[in-house]
């Protein structure tokens, strides 16, 4: 949350522009940048007449807090006033997003999206939007939490008439999701009168929202079974909902024109592209629709067999890798969904591969010609092998080719490392993955960063955190050797080796050895902890604790990075690798390790010189690490 206070102090402020002078300074701390002009412009064209509103409604002393963060995610709703109801005296909270558009219509296919001129993809209906962000904070905010009815929703769009925007309420309404415009501004300050006391201040009943103890977030794996088996468990929110609706409706239009579509949803790692395969998929499945996962990745595609199809062999076919379409017939699904796309490699084809299916073609083309609507989800930052291929512009031109249509959705909002846009931030300035150079890390509240002097210490947090009842993984760059699989009731051999302390990598097989858990599970049976997991097993991955070791091949010097690839134990870099491949690939490694934490990350390099700079860009204030 970036402000809070009653809606007579929110007007006043307004009135000699404090209350923006505040808002950038502390969007500025939280995040780590300012804000853009577009949101700037919102707040100082939407606030002011959500604030005469109240005011006019009698409600100055309803509690106004702008910009609040909904738990464990970045999204941030517009505002959330907070009071009580003037029937009941219960807490009652009203969320509220705000619009300046003037004209809107609802998609011509599907009316949770709609249409903007300025815009060119179609976007969320307000109304589904607000709605959603309802139903997220009482699943996640544990004030709320099994009281639904305490949270209403309401778009205002202040400067639109009815015939502006009016058919946007072509969706059903109800309490969670209404919308007024300029026009039936009467009617909003009667919605808000009938929601909010005039006679009791807010202040107290937002101290508890706002301390509202955030549900645990709902682990992608845990809830998969559930989720493709029986019904959607997942809240869906803004351009995660408009992609998951996009596809749905690329299907309905597959089959009435016959023609095939491309879908592509892009997006940083935690923007839930995952969570919208798998609410996809669940959906399909149960409406009958010929439909599939895949993925280039062996422990993702074997945990969801696993852990979503554990009862059911028919939900474990469902989950495929990339490679599995070589001999298929074109459009023999009506959906394949590619999950973790920045993995599709240059062909299907290996060592292993019988001579009559090495057809030179594509993987790409492959994947894309054996459904009517290929859906890939992807992050182009989380390549980290040689000949992985899966990018947006690779994708578009394999479909121009093709002569078939491709949509685009970026999304923004990010769920993992405890939804903190300032902790990403930080990781991939300090990566130098984005122009800037690296930043000192400022708490944010949502994100803690420990930085250690010794492996030992590393594990010894994390195995604290693990008594607390949280879960936790040590993962590392691949800069020790890997032994050999142990024979049954043999120890794991202790590769990495660090001074006095010594622990085995995560088993690289399909079977549990000595009491670990096959490769494929490390990140998710608890038994993973006490191994050493690389960057290919925690990909796709999060786990609440994340202790992550940097080795030598990437250390700081002076004032930069410096790759040292023969430091580098990884058997995927050849010497046809060249040095520019090999630095961004390492650089991309230790993103991926250093964004798998839900709660915190705690981190070790093994050069001194590195930790010392880590140590000062953790900031002066970094909390010190527990006992």
């Amino acid at each position: 949350m970036l402000f809070r206070a009653s809606a007579e102090t929110v007007a006043a402020m307004a009135l000699d522009d404090s209350l923006f002078v505040h808002l950038h300074e502390q969007f500025a701390h939280r995040h780590g940048h300012r804000p853009g002009p577009s949101e700037a412009r919102s707040w100082e064209r939407s606030l002011p007449m959500l604030a005469a509103a109240l005011n006019e409604a009698g409600l100055g002393a309803v509690e106004v807090m702008i910009e609040y963060e909904l738990p464990l995610n970045s999204k941030r709703a517009d505002v959330v006033l907070a009071g009580s109801h003037p029937a009941t005296g219960a807490p009652s909270y009203v969320v509220v997003e705000l619009k300046q558009w003037s004209q809107a219509a609802p998609d011509e296919d599907d009316p949770e999206l709609c249409r903007i001129d300025s815009y060119a993809r179609p976007v969320l209906n307000p109304v589904e939007q607000v709605r959603r962000y309802c139903q997220y904070i009482t699943h996640f905010n544990g004030a709320v939490a099994g009281h639904p009815g305490q949270v209403s929703g309401v778009a205002y769009l202040h400067n639109a008439t009815e015939f502006g925007v009016g058919s946007l309420r072509a969706i059903e309404l109800d309490e969670q999701g209404q919308l007024f415009t300029a026009e039936r501004r009467g009617e909003f300050l009667d919605y808000l009168r009938g929601r909010l006391s005039s006679q009791v201040p807010g202040a107290g009943v937002a101290d508890a929202f706002l301390n509202g103890k955030p549900a645990p977030s709902r682990q992608l794996m845990t809830v998969a079974s559930e989720e493709v088996r029986e019904r959607e468990q997942f809240v869906l929110l803004d351009e995660q909902q408009v992609a998951y609706r996009m596809v749905l409706n690329a299907v309905r239009e597959a089959k009435r024109s016959d023609r095939k579509e491309v879908v592509i949803v892009a997006g940083g790692p935690g923007t839930g592209k995952s969570v919208i395969a798998l609410s996809l998929l669940g959906e399909l499945y149960r409406q009958g629709v010929p439909a599939l996962h895949a993925t280039g990745s062996q422990s993702f595609t074997k945990t969801m067999r696993k852990v979503a199809g554990s009862r059911k062999r028919e939900v474990q076919d469902l989950f495929k890798y990339f490679n599995s379409f070589m001999t298929a017939e074109k459009n023999t699904l009506d959906v394949l969904i590619c999950d973790e796309a920045h993995r599709i490699r240059e062909t299907s084809a290996n060592r292993y591969t019988p001579a009559a299916h090495r057809t030179g073609r594509r993987q790409i083309d492959e994947l894309i010609d054996v459904a009517r609507v290929p859906v890939f989800l992807l992050d182009e930052h989380q390549v980290v092998r040689p000949g992985e291929m899966g990018t947006v512009a690779e994708i578009r031109a394999a479909a121009a080719v093709k002569g078939l249509s491709c949509n685009v959705v970026e999304l923004d909002s990010q769920f993992r490392c405890g939804g903190s846009d300032a902790y990403l931030h930080w990781v991939v300035r300090l990566l130098g993955l984005e122009p800037g150079g690296p930043l000192v890390w400022e708490p944010d509240g949502r994100m803690q960063l420990h930085i250690v002097d010794s492996p030992e210490e590393l594990e010894s947090h994390l195995e604290g955190r693990r008594a607390q009842g949280y879960g936790a993984r040590m993962s590392a760059g691949y800069c020790w050797p890997w032994s050999k699989e142990p024979k049954p009731g043999d120890p794991l051999a202790a590769d990495v080796v660090i001074g006095n302390w010594a622990r085995p990598w995560n088993l690289r097989g399909d079977r549990g050895v000595s009491g670990a858990p096959p490769s494929a599970l490390w990140a998710t049976d608890p038994a993973g902890f006490g191994q050493v997991g690389c960057v290919y097993t925690a990909q796709g991955f999060e786990y609440d604790w994340s202790g992550v070791v940097m080795g030598p091949d990437l250390v700081w010097r002076k004032d930069k990075w410096v790759t040292d690839r023969t430091a580098s134990k990884d058997p995927v870099f050849k010497k046809s690798t060249s040095d520019d491949d090999v630095d961004r690939l390492i650089r991309n490694t230790y993103k991926v390790l250093l964004t798998r934490g839900m709660v915190g990350t705690v981190v070790y390099s093994t050069d001194p010189e590195t930790r010392e700079k880590l140590r000062e860009l953790a900031g002066a204030r970094q909390t010190p690490v527990p006992s």
